[in-house]
């Protein structure tokens, strides 16, 4: 889906009135894709070739899934209502905080995979995210991305949409490169404490 007719490199160059054409498109294309039996949506937001990017203009991709992917059935368990892990880190969340939109809170992962990962989660425990919903969380996404381009630079990065349970959307920088380490035992070092990032993207 692209997201602009003008020419934009960056889901931070978006304006107020094409970040809400996005979020609408967003949710149309969710409830066709979910009206029409699939049972998962994975929305994709890559910037940068280091993060998989295919086109140099902003845009990002919608994948209908007949069932949800490992990554959502494996984080699911940790999830639940009564013991998740999303109500948890907003329960928490004190220093790691970086901004607040309506009902949506954009933090510091508290343990990040990667220096200034971030989540942005929904205060109510619900699995999907409304129309509105959506769009306060582009405009979240678009605030984190601009902080890290002032922070950091226009880093390459990965964002994408989890729904199913808590749902959340995750915000990955790709300011390091995984390895083995990360890809064969499961383990991310990251130097940058995520306090330090939050106070960084304040």
């Amino acid at each position: 889906m692209i997201h602009s007719p003008r020419h934009v490199s960056s889901f931070a160059e978006l304006q107020d009135e094409e970040l809400a054409a996005v979020a609408q498109a967003w949710n149309a294309r969710r409830e066709t894709a979910l009206a029409e039996g699939f049972a998962y949506v994975h929305l994709v937001l890559n910037e940068g070739r280091a993060a998989g990017a295919s086109l140099p203009h902003s845009h990002s991709q919608l994948i209908w899934l007949r069932e949800p992917p490992p990554a959502v059935v494996d984080e699911a368990p940790h999830l639940r209502k009564g013991s998740c892990g999303a109500c948890a880190v907003l329960a928490e969340r004190g220093s790691l905080e970086i901004a607040v939109r309506g009902d949506l809170a954009l933090i510091a992962a508290p343990a990040g995979r990667a220096p200034y990962e971030q989540l942005i989660l929904a205060e109510a425990h619900e699995a999907e995210p409304a129309e509105q919903d959506l769009l306060l969380a582009a405009e979240l996404l678009r605030h984190a991305i601009r902080k890290l381009h002032e922070a950091e630079g226009a880093v390459p990065v990965n964002a994408w949409l989890h729904p199913g349970a808590h749902w959340h959307f995750e915000l990955l920088p790709r300011l390091t490169v995984f390895a083995g380490l990360e890809f064969g035992a499961g383990i991310y070092p990251n130097w940058l404490p995520p306090e330090e990032a939050a106070a960084r993207l304040r």
